[in-house]
């Protein structure tokens, strides 16, 4: 696994040079706000397996993703499990970074590369300190974060194998374009807390309903409503939230909701 570590840059980081925002958080911003962190953005590679934020460590970076998946997860532990997710409707480092002292006891590693848009935290924190919409849009945010961690709790305990499966499923298509998703059976052994066997069983499960169809590092969803059904309300909580918090009259104007288009 690729180290970073604090100070993560990625490959071939550069100042962010596009126009068109890929990351909804940075939609949802107010110019004044998106004016107030844009010379302060560099472009980075999100590389398979790469620690963006160790844990224990200062998180020198936050990272708006703009494709890719990036979770949370245990390390150093008797169990690796994984916590919670952000992809393109995120900020990586946010409740550290905003809310305590700049350092997690989790690992924010990327389990589907992409790139995303990195800022120094120190910047990100002035930033914050200057505008108070921008700390209300970011500290909702983490709002919906906290009550996604609380759901994976919740599944962790409450769920059958299946049940949790459903819902990593339904948040990894959250964050991707289109119904196929690339995943590994070791990302997935540590979505679900279970050895591979278990990972094979569960798939086996759900692709004999008819819900997905599995294949060599890639899943496809047939049928994302039968999945919700499975998850016994532990997906949408935190979905919910994010598109009322963050997103707000546009959500009402008539957005998709929590999903994310498909990338242009």
């Amino acid at each position: 696994m690729a180290d970073h570590l604090s100070g993560y840059r990625g490959k071939d980081s550069v100042r962010w040079p596009q126009p068109t925002l890929r990351n909804r958080l940075l939609e949802a911003m107010t110019p004044e706000d998106l004016t107030l962190i844009a010379p302060h953005l560099r472009a980075v590679e999100l590389n398979l397996r790469d620690v963006v934020i160790a844990p224990g460590l200062p998180a020198a970076s936050c990272f708006f993703v703009e494709e890719g998946v990036v979770s949370v997860a245990t390390m150093d532990r008797p169990a690796r499990i994984e916590l919670g997710l952000v992809g393109r409707e995120g900020l990586v480092g946010a409740m550290p970074v905003l809310l305590g002292d700049g350092r997690s006891p989790y690992a924010h590693i990327v389990q589907m590369p992409g790139r995303g848009l990195a800022i120094p935290s120190q910047a990100l924190r002035a930033a914050v300190a200057r505008s108070a919409s921008l700390q209300c849009l970011l500290l909702a945010y983490v709002q919906a974060q906290a009550l996604q961690l609380a759901e994976s709790i919740y599944a962790q305990a409450a769920l059958n194998l299946d049940a949790r499966l459903a819902r990593w499923l339904l948040m990894c298509q959250d964050r991707v374009s289109g119904d196929a998703i690339a995943l590994t059976h070791e990302f997935l052994s540590i979505m679900l807390g279970v050895q591979r066997a278990g990972v094979t069983l569960a798939l086996q499960g759900l692709e004999g309903a008819g819900l997905i169809r599995a294949r060599r590092k890639r899943i496809e969803i047939l049928d994302r409503g039968g999945l919700e059904a499975l998850t016994e309300g532990s997906y949408g909580v935190a979905e919910a939230a994010y598109t009322r918090l963050v997103e707000g009259d546009r959500a009402e104007a008539g957005s998709e909701g929590f999903r994310p288009p498909p990338a242009a």
